[in-house]
């Protein structure tokens, strides 16, 4: 089994405190094309051996010129990892600072979080989103319980986390179209689709929230939060239609679209969401 090899391979690497599967593998919802998503979890007083790493990797994959990165060379947010193929599947091996997790679920749990520019989420990083991955994964090796542990911070969802999340993602969906708006009296069909973009993705937030559900990809979250409990009907088919529509040059009637979805979040956002007290 493709795991057990990983695990059996990574479990001497120095450094290495905890080993996850994470992404919908870990929560449950993957298809069989579907990558694997490991997160690495270490100390910041004792990061990984990247070196080791790499050498206990190297026998497992399938393009022998695959390596590991170097920490920090992703980025702040996505610190480092591999993006790896083994027995003809994707597997994707990802680092985590646990000093900076329990920084962030220690902040999330009071109503705190950031978003930050990171490459691949066009959308932005939310930092919550490493509260969520501890949320959804299932621990592959935890021998100290340090994954166990977190995960207790993580349930019940918290009423602050959600809170601030519909304020801050609330207000957003309807400034991003505003900026469409404008950029549609210039035909600026770029800034236009990028406004879009950003405004879904507000939605999807917003609706992960009154969910209490984790949003810890923006890839698939609008469609993922139109099966909800809570959410707006025909999500899925106008998320397509706005596409559509935008591809075909109609702004118009894509923004109108748009704000249809912003006026029924405002409805649901009334009728459900009620802020706890400061």
């Amino acid at each position: 089994m493709l795991l057990t090899r990983v695990i059996e391979a990574l479990r001497p690497v120095r450094g290495l405190a905890a080993l996850v599967l994470g992404g919908s593998r870990g929560r449950g919802t993957a298809g069989p094309a579907s990558d694997y998503d490991i997160g690495l979890y270490y100390e910041p007083d004792a990061p990984l051996d990247v070196a080791m790493l790499q050498s206990a990797i190297a026998p497992l994959v399938d393009e022998p010129s695959s390596t590991v990165t170097r920490m920090g060379e992703w980025g702040p947010w996505i610190n480092g990892g591999g993006w790896l193929t083994i027995a003809g599947v994707k597997v994707d091996l990802l680092y985590r600072d646990l000093g900076r997790v329990r920084e962030v679920i220690a902040d999330a749990r009071q109503g705190r979080f950031s978003m930050n520019y990171q490459a691949g989420h066009p959308h932005g990083f939310c930092s919550a989103i490493w509260m969520g991955e501890v949320a959804t994964c299932q621990p592959l090796l935890d021998p100290f319980g340090r994954i166990a542990e977190l995960k207790g911070e993580t349930w019940p969802y918290p009423q602050a986390l959600r809170d601030a999340l519909i304020a801050r993602f609330g207000w957003e969906v309807g400034f991003a179209i505003e900026n469409a708006e404008l950029a549609a009296r210039r035909a600026e069909q770029t800034h236009i689709a990028g406004c879009a973009y950003r405004a879904l993705c507000c939605v999807a937030q917003v609706l992960f929230a009154l969910n209490g559900r984790y949003l810890i990809n923006e890839k698939g979250a609008v469609a993922e939060a139109a099966t909800y409990p809570i959410t707006l009907e025909g999500l899925a088919q106008e998320q397509a239609e706005i596409w559509r529509d935008i591809g075909n040059a109609d702004h118009e009637r894509a923004l109108r679209r748009l704000r249809g979805l912003s006026d029924g979040l405002r409805a649901l956002v009334e009728h459900y969401f009620s802020p706890s007290a400061p």
